[in-house]
């Protein structure tokens, strides 16, 4: 009985890699890489890198990023490691920005402008991301099940991609 459970275990395990067909987003060791490349300074990362190697927690990430958080990711259509409501300033060539995660896209506000905020919106529905400022909307682009994307190019024309160009 234990030999066919570890069988049916390994198979379902096995058909969760081999039906995904994603990569996905390994939400869980980036975020693991990212909270140690956070730190400090970088011979603290290093030793912590190399303890995490140790006990093997990247390579636990790593293995739950692979048997279960992209599978889920590939047939759900989201990330289970999406952070809601986390907030990350972004430095740009005209200022600080606050970017905040949103259940269905992000808030942008510009540093010192805080009734400005920039809301880019998915529409599931539709398929299309949304710009959102001073109560208007926009639409900025249409996700095509060909996994192309459409925009409106600066003289209003649509304009059909792939997103690698």
């Amino acid at each position: 009985m234990r030999k066919m459970k570890t069988t049916v275990l390994c198979a379902v395990l096995g058909g969760s890699l081999l039906c995904s067909s994603c990569i996905g987003s390994f939400g869980a060791w980036n975020s693991l890489k990212d909270w140690n490349m956070g730190i400090g300074h970088k011979a603290v990362n290093e030793l912590v890198f190399i303890a995490f190697h140790i006990i093997p927690v990247y390579e636990v990430a790593y293995l739950a990023d692979v048997l279960v958080l992209n599978s889920i990711e590939f047939w759900s259509g989201s990330n289970p490691m999406v952070d809601v409501g986390t907030e990350k300033v972004i430095h740009g060539e005209d200022g600080e920005y606050l970017v905040r995660t949103n259940e269905d896209g992000y808030t942008i506000t510009k540093m010192g402008e805080a009734d400005r905020p920039l809301d880019l919106v998915y529409n599931e529905e539709n398929r299309t991301w949304n710009a959102i400022a001073e109560g208007q909307a926009y639409e900025l682009m249409t996700m095509n099940e060909d996994g192309s994307v459409t925009y409106k190019d600066q003289d209003g024309e649509e304009v059909t991609v792939m997103p690698d160009k």
